[in-house]
C-alpha cells in the first residue's frame, strides 16, 4: 500500500463526469464519478451520482447496505423527499429506488453491488 496521499486524491473539479451505463438498465439521465476503487471486489465503492431533472435509478436491493449524502439539489427515496445535506444510511439488504424531478447530486459508500430487482 503507498503511503503517499497524492495516490488517493481525487481532485473533483477536474475530473469529467461519466454516463453511468449498465447492462439492461435506463440510466438516461445519470452521470457519475467514480472516487474510491476497491481492488479486492474488482469495483468502484465511493463515488457521485449526478441526476439530471426527472432521472430515475429502478428499484434495487443494497446487499452490504449503502451511505447517501446529498450534496446538491434533492431526490425522493421510498417516497421521502432528502434535500441538500441530508444523509441515508441504509442497512444490509434494504430495497429501494431513486427519483429526482430537479436533479441532484449524491455522494454514495456502496460496499457491494447493488441487484436490480
Amino acid at each position: 500500500m503507498s503511503t503517499d496521499i497524492h495516490d488517493y486524491i481525487v481532485q473533483t473539479s477536474s475530473t469529467k463526469w461519466s454516463p453511468l451505463v449498465e447492462k439492461g438498465i435506463d440510466c438516461t439521465g445519470i452521470s457519475w464519478m467514480p472516487l474510491r476503487f476497491d481492488e479486492e471486489g474488482k469495483r468502484p465503492v465511493t463515488f457521485l451520482l449526478k441526476f439530471e431533472q426527472g432521472s430515475r435509478y429502478p428499484y434495487h436491493n443494497h446487499p452490504g447496505g449503502e451511505e447517501i449524502l446529498v450534496l446538491e439539489g434533492g431526490c425522493e427515496i421510498e417516497g421521502t423527499a432528502f434535500r441538500k445535506g441530508d444523509y441515508l444510511y441504509t442497512p444490509a439488504n434494504f430495497k429501494h429506488a431513486v427519483a429526482s424531478s430537479q436533479g441532484c447530486t449524491l455522494f454514495l459508500m456502496v460496499p457491494q453491488e447493488v441487484q436490480i430487482l
